[in-house]
């Protein structure tokens, strides 16, 4: 089985998990979350890129510079979820199967989180697992790519 290069990008604010809000994101630091990814990833022929960033143009160069290197991304794009535009084009630009996935449940939040702008750009979407959200967005991911390769 070949090995797939996939990209996990945490947007905004994402560095401060296990300080903040711990009763909507729960406990754990964003390190402790790439850990648990990391371990799962192991049980697959996959390498893994990690990236955060809370400038919405840093994330958008990321996902530019995944054009040719990444096989399919795993984004919890944040609040840039619900307003940018811009970052849903360069998911949209670059064409890698992408999953969307966040801690929480955003349609049990704030109206104004229930709308995803990058929603229609991405294969998928999974919320409200808490970090498990991101492993079963990696199987998701992974699942995508097999089936490309049949």
């Amino acid at each position: 089985m070949e090995s797939n290069h996939i990209a996990i990008i945490h947007g905004p604010n994402l560095n401060t998990l296990g300080q903040r809000e711990i009763g909507i994101y729960g406990g754990k630091t964003l390190e402790e979350i790439n850990d648990e990814i990391r371990l799962e990833a192991s049980k697959f022929p996959v390498s893994l890129d990690f990236f955060q960033s809370n400038v919405e143009g840093f994330i958008i160069d990321f996902i530019h510079g995944c054009r040719g290197k990444i096989d399919g991304i795993v984004i919890n794009a944040g609040a840039h979820t619900h307003y940018s535009i811009a970052l849903r084009d360069a998911i949209a630009a670059v064409k890698l199967p992408t999953i969307e996935v966040h801690i929480s449940n955003i349609y049990k939040r704030e109206a104004f989180r229930h709308v995803s702008i990058i929603s229609p750009v991405c294969i998928g979407q999974i919320c409200g697992f808490s970090s498990y959200s991101y492993i079963l967005g990696l199987h998701a991911l992974l699942e995508v790519l097999a089936e490309k390769d049949k």
